[in-house]
């Protein structure tokens, strides 16, 4: 279809990948909150550092109070177990279970699948798994890692995943579960290649698991079901507290025995929880009401990506959903210098480092917030280019 053309034709360029970039990112977003002591708090505040930084509304506080209160270790809270049911009939699985984090159902269900080791994990080389759970593939699963860099900048193909897995032979740990991610970094994978992919790693009796933490957005603006993208996979994690607006919470889904198993993980992991009823209502709202919302994020989102790209500012990657990556460069700004705390005085959040930032937009970002954000960065740029004026005409004096 047209829409997946674009995207395997889109330009990108590979970012964040096995370098010290995600840690240099991560703490300029910590940073920043000190130079947001000029926030005003009794004013809007715009957050563009992540969409995990999304507020519980007023809704969802009142929803709360009419939750279950019941023990879900016992498996007896009804608003628990209606998000859990509901959860595997919208993707397609037998059962699904509700726990803290993203990384928790991610690793939980790599962990049920990895038993015995040796055993490796094939995945994207900027995927999540990888990069950002605290080297949890190594800790709880015993399991080795085989990054592919995508060739085309935005997905990796079958072909190369394919070319990456490991056999069984005593100088590798053989490959037992393909990972994907989608969106990853906001971009788009082709349920068509997933689908191939799918059907390569099936076909060689390996695992299929998808850190579908923004698959919502995915759906959203593309019309593919959650319960089309579920035919591939074994397992998914799909996150309530991003772009679904819960304040906390992910679900991992798979057949019965797996969730069983996932279960008996997840104790073990310490995640049990008790009266978890009221966060279960927050993100079934979520679900109802916020995630509707999403195409309506993205249009925003490409229409900030736009303004930007006619100021000079270079998109390190395309815009397909939520998210917007920059390379200030070409306009001479340095973002920890010449943004954070300028947008912090209109009470605006961001992060990022050096000349790169990642801007993610969600559904408590407007309009206003976008525009105003555009301001400061029109701001800067003149800024910079009559600083750059003064310089040449000294120089000239001189």
């Amino acid at each position: 279809m047209s829409f997946t053309r674009n995207l395997l034709t889109a330009p990108a360029r590979r970012l964040f990948s096995t370098t010290v970039a995600p840690h240099a990112y991560y703490t300029s977003s910590l940073v920043s909150d000190q130079v947001v002591k000029k926030v005003d708090p009794a004013a809007k505040l715009y957050d563009f550092r992540s969409d995990t930084v999304t507020a519980p509304t007023d809704e969802m506080f009142d929803l709360m109070k009419s939750a279950s209160r019941s023990d879900d270790v016992f498996q007896e809270d009804k608003s628990v177990n209606d998000l859990q049911d509901y959860m595997a009939d919208i993707t397609g699985h037998e059962a699904a279970l509700f726990c803290a984090s993203g990384t928790m159902t991610n690793q939980l269900a790599l962990r049920t699948h990895l038993i015995t080791p040796p055993h490796s994990v094939v995945c994207d080389s900027r995927a999540h798994v990888f990069l950002w759970e605290a080297g949890g593939l190594a800790v709880h699963s015993r399991a080795s890692v085989s990054p592919v860099i995508a060739a085309n900048g935005i997905h990796v193909t079958s072909n190369e995943i394919e070319s990456n897995l490991l056999g069984e032979d005593i100088y590798s740990a053989p490959t037992r579960v393909v990972s994907l991610e989608n969106t990853l970094n906001g971009m788009i994978f082709p349920v068509e290649e997933m689908a191939k992919i799918s059907n390569m790693a099936r076909n060689r009796g390996l695992a299929m698991h998808l850190d579908g933490a923004r698959l919502w957005n995915a759906s959203q603006e593309t019309g593919v079901s959650l319960k089309e993208y579920g035919k591939l996979f074994d397992s998914m994690s799909l996150c309530l507290s991003k772009g679904v607006g819960a304040p906390i919470g992910s679900i991992v889904v798979g057949n019965a025995k797996f969730i069983d198993r996932v279960r008996y993980n997840r104790k073990l992991f310490g995640g049990g929880w008790r009266q978890a009823g009221f966060m279960a209502v927050a993100a079934q709202y979520g679900i109802d009401h916020i995630v509707p919302t999403m195409k309506a994020t993205h249009q925003l989102a490409k229409y900030l990506a736009d303004q930007l790209v006619e100021l000079g500012i270079d998109l390190q990657i395309p815009c397909h959903t939520s998210m917007v990556f920059i390379d200030t460069t070409r306009v001479g700004l340095q973002i920890e210098r010449d943004l954070i705390p300028a947008l912090a005085e209109r009470n605006i959040k961001l992060g990022g480092a050096g000349h790169k930032a990642r801007i993610v937009l969600h559904h408590q970002i407007d309009r206003q917030g976008v525009d105003s954000l555009l301001e400061v960065v029109r701001n800067a740029i003149a800024m910079r280019e009559q600083q750059d004026d003064l310089r040449l005409t000294s120089s000239a004096s001189a």
